[in-house]
């Protein structure tokens, strides 16, 4: 008995420093699983199309995991970089009618509007051609899409410009042989800032009901007489529909209802996310080396 009291004695001690460093490890390995969920979190904004949608009318879970599984092995075979409204892309899709002999299109533009969940997933780019405002609608994973290219990344002030369409031509013009602008790593995506003066009423939609949602625009005499100015009065009067969204902004509920929570998210990012910074890294290696010109040797 004293000699099995003994070797218990002495295993004590080993238990227990073996069950400290397990339990530190995997203190240590749950602190940098909780840092790499916070830190994907801000894919939302980068990645949007991967969230399910929000409401729940469409919501199909073995659907949206076999389409995010088709959006990676698209996103293998496409370059689709990060991108936000207001940045100036060039997209090249194939096409029939085309008459370069490669039968491909190319189009450059300011993304102002982007949308959809899943491989349903769309953006708008704009331009000025000849004189004309042109806008093309892209599915992002639609199979004519060759290539995604970002020639400036910035973001805008709004979430959505369709207010371009009201406005000069010159606010919606970029040159088609604009050169590929790299920000330096790890640097912020800058904010264009710019805020847009559209043209004289009529417009395609009621801006002068919607400058307390939208900071990116500034009207150019609404109400010019008194007739519109009564008639905005009528339209903001107690009781009626824009008087009561009003205080939409405060409107917990709406919010809610309109995201994700943050545990789906925490799941969706666990299960892309390493292969998204793993074809990310792989684009940005490929956008710094086509960026790098060689110079030319003068005789």
């Amino acid at each position: 008995m004293m000699m099995i009291q003994k070797m218990m004695s002495s295993l004590v001690p080993r238990i227990t420093t073996s069950t400290r460093i397990l339990s530190t490890s995997c203190i240590f390995r749950q602190s940098s699983d909780n840092e790499t969920r916070l830190s994907r979190r801000d894919y939302r904004f980068v990645f949007p199309e991967f969230l399910p949608d929000p409401n729940p009318k469409f919501r199909n879970p073995l659907s949206e995991k076999l389409q995010r599984k088709d959006m990676l092995t698209r996103r293998e075979l496409v370059e689709i970089p990060e991108f936000y409204v207001g940045s100036v892309m060039a997209v090249t899709v194939s096409d029939p009618s085309s008459p370069h002999p490669n039968k491909q299109s190319r189009f450059v533009g300011t993304c102002i509007a982007r949308g959809g969940t899943g491989i349903r997933a769309w953006f708008i780019l704009r331009n000025v051609v000849e004189g004309q405002g042109v806008e093309f609608m892209y599915n992002m994973y639609s199979p004519t899409v060759v290539k995604v290219e970002v020639i400036r990344l910035e973001k805008r002030l709004d979430e959505e410009l369709y207010y371009l369409r009201d406005a000069p031509l010159e606010y919606s013009a970029v040159p088609l042989d604009l050169d590929v602008e790299i920000l330096p790593e790890g640097s912020p995506v800058p904010v264009n800032k710019t805020v847009v003066k559209l043209h004289p009423p009529p417009w395609l939609s009621p801006w002068e009901v919607q400058t307390a949602y939208l900071d990116g625009y500034e009207l150019t005499d609404p109400f010019s007489t008194p007739g519109k100015v009564r008639r905005q009065e009528r339209k903001f009067s107690e009781g009626s529909i824009h008087w009561q969204q009003q205080v939409l902004e405060f409107d917990l509920m709406r919010d809610y209802r309109n995201t994700i929570t943050v545990e789906e998210q925490d799941q969706v990012w666990d299960e892309v996310g390493d292969k998204l910074e793993e074809r990310d890294k792989q684009m940005r290696k490929v956008a710094a080396k086509r960026a790098f010109i060689r110079p030319v040797k003068k005789i």
